[in-house]
């Protein structure tokens, strides 16, 4: 009986220890956040005339030379200094150009962090040092004050959807850049569930080794490739060498979907095997005009860069109005079929153009 107490009384020592690390892990992201809304409340009696402020990638791509006019488009219209970052090494750059940036006293940083979980300790200095926001991919358990982007998951079930209505059963494989991002992850299964028809539920997650056979459809895998563009049509001409009854193929990064293309084009089999993209490459949006691409889910990269800056400007001006209560501005996809595939086209160049210029608002 004794040894049985005993037993109890060390279970609930463990538990509480248990308890306490939690509590103790949650306190500095509350923390820090409460810190950085104090200094913007100091800010508001002296607002910075020319704030530094910057915008961080997640790699290098088309779809982040998108969100720089939007940037450089906000920093020119508000009157304030912008650096805009694109590491192309993956994590250790990012974490190398996010330190260079606290060093250099940056007013406030937007970023799209690769692997939020091993990237605690950068995402907490900028929080003690300047001012963290997200874009494109969230870090909801850093201490960032707000996160700008769709919800990744719902724009993944879109993705499955439209796969779905353009291809009714057979093999499926998935490209994308890499699973350790919390976007790659939700986009991910969003697309699995929308193409599987099955009931939404973002905390799902299927295996990416694992082979699903389910609703007609038979998902042989899930291929990565660190940002290595060579990797990435590599991938998809091994995957179609040793699947040669592929039906359906996904990329669900702008560059997976837009060798896709340039892949299938070289096969002969652009239009009988089946892309549903992601983002908007200019290759993606021709094949849509042409018919031999079902259509792609496309973000509004320009918004994220332009919102970014515009939020970060408003913080060092003491001004947190802009932060709704949850901490998420919200920028939904939009599904870009051959219908509305010349319209989006002519207006994204518009942007880019205009945010070259500095004129335009998203």
């Amino acid at each position: 009986m004794r040894e049985k107490h005993m037993h109890q009384k060390l279970i609930s020592i463990v538990t509480l220890a248990a308890l306490g690390l939690a509590l103790t892990a949650a306190a500095p992201q509350a923390d820090l956040i409460a810190a950085q809304k104090a200094r913007i409340a100091e800010l508001k009696k002296a607002p910075k005339s020319k704030p530094h402020l910057a915008f961080v990638s997640n790699g290098v791509a088309d779809f982040w030379t998108i969100a720089k006019a939007g940037a450089m488009a906000a920093g020119k219209e508000l009157g304030c200094q912008v650096t805009v970052e694109f590491p192309g090494g993956g994590l250790g750059d990012q974490k190398r150009m996010l330190e260079d940036l606290v060093t250099r006293g940056i007013d406030g940083v937007s970023v799209s962090p690769i692997d939020p979980t091993n990237q605690a300790e950068i995402l907490t200095l900028i929080a003690e040092k300047s001012l963290l926001i997200t874009n494109d991919s969230d870090a909801p358990k850093a201490p960032r004050l707000c996160y700008i982007g769709m919800d990744n998951y719902d724009a993944g079930v879109m993705c499955g959807k439209l796969a779905r209505e353009g291809c009714a059963g057979g093999e499926v494989a998935i490209f994308i850049g890499r699973l350790e991002q919390d976007n790659a992850k939700r986009r991910r299964q969003g697309f699995i569930d929308g193409l599987l028809g099955r009931t939404a539920d973002a905390t799902r997650y299927d295996e990416p080794g694992k082979v699903i056979s389910e609703a007609g459809y038979t998902i042989v895998g899930t291929w990565t490739d660190s940002f290595d563009r060579a990797k990435a049509k590599a991938n998809i001409e091994d995957v179609m060498i040793k699947h040669p009854k592929l039906a359906l193929m996904t990329g669900l990064f702008e560059y997976n979907s837009t060798l896709a293309v340039e892949v299938l084009k070289q096969t002969g089999k652009l239009g009988s095997v089946k892309l549903a993209a992601f983002d908007e490459g200019a290759e993606v949006i021709t094949a849509i005009k042409e018919g031999t691409v079902l259509g792609t889910v496309v973000q509004d990269p320009y918004g994220y860069g332009f919102e970014s800056i515009k939020l970060l400007h408003a913080l060092n001006q003491g001004d947190m109005s802009m932060i709704p209560a949850n901490g998420i501005i919200s920028i939904s996809a939009k599904v870009i079929r051959k219908d509305n595939a010349e319209a989006f086209w002519k207006d994204l160049k518009a942007k880019i153009k205009a945010g070259k210029e500095g004129t335009a608002k998203p």
